[in-house]
């Protein structure tokens, strides 16, 4: 009796897993994206090419084109294997050229999993691994919705410390909801920011103008369109985008989960935080709203919380980096009146704080920004300090982090700022002394429902 061949078994014994079926739909895309690409690239050309062609061609190459394209899919997709060691995630690929990633499991610093709007129909997801020192994110597109939710939990589970025997029916660690953001509080800070109507009102007035100018159509298509592209993707992108936008908390960090269209499920991982950014628009601060933005190092998480009041916005801060509290505004030390010379008006908003675990600079006046750098994650610091600075007495402190983010306070006065600079060079070594190691916490765990 014959039985089905099933995964394939790697030269160690190991076995190794594929992808889910529908993957082949998604590869077979990539010959046709190709002609479109050239189609587009050369339009004139192209349109003299369909013309020359008869129906008769026109179906034999469709009748080539179609097969090669699903056959393409499926030999990329036969050829992608993925196995869970004892200490990493092995992906193997390539049709013609064979690669395979090594993904230790102590190097992991997120693992995300996304659904498209077509995928959530189909039942799969994508999971994207976020690892230290890597350029880009690796991925397993698709997995089935149910596999990918149990890989995510069992490598947190690897990274978190658990035994490879126990790591599968370890299951994800339960999160508790610390923030939700309504649907209309989103809608409403979203229509009170600027760039948004900025960006409309220009997509209406370029065109109108050039127009006007050349009379031709396909210059004010040229730049109209990429135009009302920004403000269509600053304004209903980021409502679809930040859409129902959770923060909950958990053994391995906080996971955040939002989006309309295509649902994402992220983790901002402990330890790993380099920066926080508070930012405050001025049609805000009626509301007591604030944005909260992060650098995360070697990861493209760039928003914690959209919009939220600011006490709650602060009180998830405070999650994100234990034992760091956001300096209050009385805390802060303005710069020195002098500093009008070297910039006038925006002089007043500048500011800095320095308590025992973190280091705040403020500037901004329409729009507030405060910057919050633990000690520990400071990984430089310098003054500047040009001509017409040197002549009113003020520089500029840069404090780097390991995220290749810079947090700046500037105008300070020249003898404050080399204080500055010696005081924070013993507070980020200490930090960096007492600070807990960025690795997952291996917290208590138990085995979720699947579809929570």
């Amino acid at each position: 009796m014959s039985q089905e061949p099933g995964p394939p078994e790697d030269t160690t014994g190991l076995r190794e897993r594929r992808l889910h079926p529908v993957t082949p739909l998604r590869r077979a895309w990539a010959p046709i994206a190709i002609l479109l690409g050239w189609a587009v690239h050369d339009m004139d050309q192209a349109q003299r090419q369909l013309a020359q062609l008869t129906a008769t061609t026109l179906a034999i190459g469709l009748g080539v084109l179609v097969p090669a394209a699903a056959l393409y899919g499926f030999l990329t997709w036969w050829f992608t294997h993925f196995a869970v060691t004892d200490t990493e995630l092995r992906i193997r690929t390539g049709l013609l050229f064979r690669r395979t990633a090594h993904i230790r499991l102590e190097r992991l610093q997120a693992v995300d999993v996304t659904q498209p709007l077509l995928a959530r129909f189909v039942g799969v997801a994508k999971l994207k691994l976020d690892v230290v020192g890597a350029d880009k994110k690796d991925e397993l597109a698709y997995l089935g919705e149910k596999e990918a939710r149990d890989l995510r939990a069992e490598l947190l589970a690897r990274a978190a410390g658990f035994a490879p025997e126990s790591a599968r029916e370890v299951g994800e660690a339960p999160a508790q909801q610390v923030l939700r953001t309504p649907p209309r509080m989103l809608a409403v800070a979203l229509l009170l920011t600027g760039t948004p109507w900025a960006m409309l009102l220009a997509a209406v007035a370029v065109p109108g103008f050039l127009w006007f100018a050349t009379h031709n159509l396909w210059t004010v298509i040229a730049v109209g369109v990429p135009l009302f592209g920004g403000a269509f993707t600053n304004s209903a992108g980021r409502f679809i985008k930040e859409y129902d936008w959770t923060v909950g908390e958990s053994p391995d960090g906080l996971r955040i989960d939002h989006g309309l269209l295509d649902r994402v499920h992220e983790t901002v991982p402990p330890g790993r935080v380099q920066t926080v950014r508070i930012v405050e628009p001025l049609l805000w601060r009626r509301h007591g709203w604030v944005r909260v933005e992060l650098h995360v190092a070697g990861s493209a998480n760039s928003v914690l919380v959209p919009v939220a009041p600011r006490e709650h916005a602060e009180d998830v801060v405070a999650r994100v980096l234990p034992g760091v509290a956001v300096p209050k505004p009385a805390d802060f030390t303005a710069a020195p009146r002098r500093a009008r010379w070297c910039v006038p008006f925006w002089w007043r908003a500048y500011g800095v704080a320095v308590t025992e675990t973190a280091f705040a600079a403020r500037h901004g006046l329409l729009q507030r920004c405060l910057s919050v750098v633990p000690h520990a994650k400071v990984q430089s610091v310098r003054v500047t300090q040009g001509p017409w600075e040197r002549f009113w007495r003020v520089a500029d402190l840069h404090l780097d982090t390991g995220a290749n983010k810079t947090v700046t306070a500037r105008l300070r006065d020249a003898q404050e700022a080399a204080e500055l600079l010696r005081g924070q060079a013993d507070r980020s070594r200490t930090g960096r002394r007492d600070a807990r190691p960025d690795r997952w916490m291996a917290g208590p765990r138990q085995k979720a429902p699947h579809g929570e």
